[in-house]
C-alpha cells in the first residue's frame, strides 16, 4: 500500500518502531499518544519503512512498558522479523481513531491559530510537549514564541474546522512563558 500526499490526510502517525523486544516479535514503540488506550479498539495498524513501503499488519496488543511501549502485531513472530520494521512510522486511518469530548489528536492542533479571548492574534501552535499533568502548547509568531499550558483554565475554545483557538491566559502568564 502507497499512502499518497493527496490522501494523507487520512492517516496519522502515531509513532515510531525503536526496536524489536524479546525474541517472540515483540516491537518496542514510541507512541506519540499519553497512553495506549487509543489503539484498543483497533484492528490493524500500518508500518512505513524508511524507504516508503507500507505493510498493513493485525494488532494482537498493545501494552505500556516503562516509557515505551510493546507492540503485539500478527505475522511478526521472532526477533528477526521484528528486526525489519526498526526505524518504522506506526500509521493509523483517522477513521479507526476516537476521541473524547474535548480531546485532540497534536497534529489537528499543530498549525492552529491562537488568539487571546479579545481577540489579539497570539501565532500559531508549531510544537506540543508532554509535561504530564498537561500538555505545552508552543505558539511562535515571527521570533516570538509563548509556551502556554493545554489546561481548562487557559485554553477557551479549540475549533478545528477553523483551525482557531482562543485562550484565556490568567495575569501575568504571556510575559513569564516569552521566550
Amino acid at each position: 500500500m502507497v499512502l499518497e500526499p493527496a490522501s494523507s490526510g487520512d492517516f496519522l502517525v502515531i509513532g515510531k518502531v525503536i526496536r524489536p523486544h524479546g525474541l517472540e516479535g515483540l516491537l518496542r514503540v514510541w507512541l506519540y499518544a499519553k497512553s495506549e488506550s487509543s489503539l484498543l479498539d483497533m484492528k490493524t495498524v500500518l508500518l512505513r519503512s524508511a524507504s516508503g513501503n507500507v505493510c498493513e499488519l493485525p494488532l494482537i496488543g498493545v501494552k505500556s512498558h516503562k516509557n515505551v511501549f510493546l507492540m503485539e502485531l500478527g505475522l511478526i513472530n521472532s526477533k528477526n522479523e521484528a528486526e525489519k520494521y526498526r526505524g518504522a512510522e506506526v500509521i493509523v486511518k483517522n477513521e479507526d481513531l476516537t476521541c473524547e469530548e474535548d480531546e485532540f489528536f497534536w497534529q489537528e492542533l499543530l498549525g492552529i491559530k491562537v488568539y487571546l479571548d479579545t481577540g489579539e492574534y497570539l501565532g500559531t501552535v508549531f510544537q506540543i510537549i508532554y509535561a504530564g499533568s498537561n500538555d505545552i502548547y508552543m505558539i511562535k509568531d515571527g521570533s516570538r514564541e509563548i509556551y502556554i499550558p493545554a489546561t481548562y483554565d487557559v485554553v477557551k475554545e479549540v475549533d478545528l474546522k477553523n483551525k482557531k483557538m482562543i485562550i484565556s491566559p490568567m495575569e501575568g502568564l504571556l510575559d513569564i512563558n516569552e521566550v
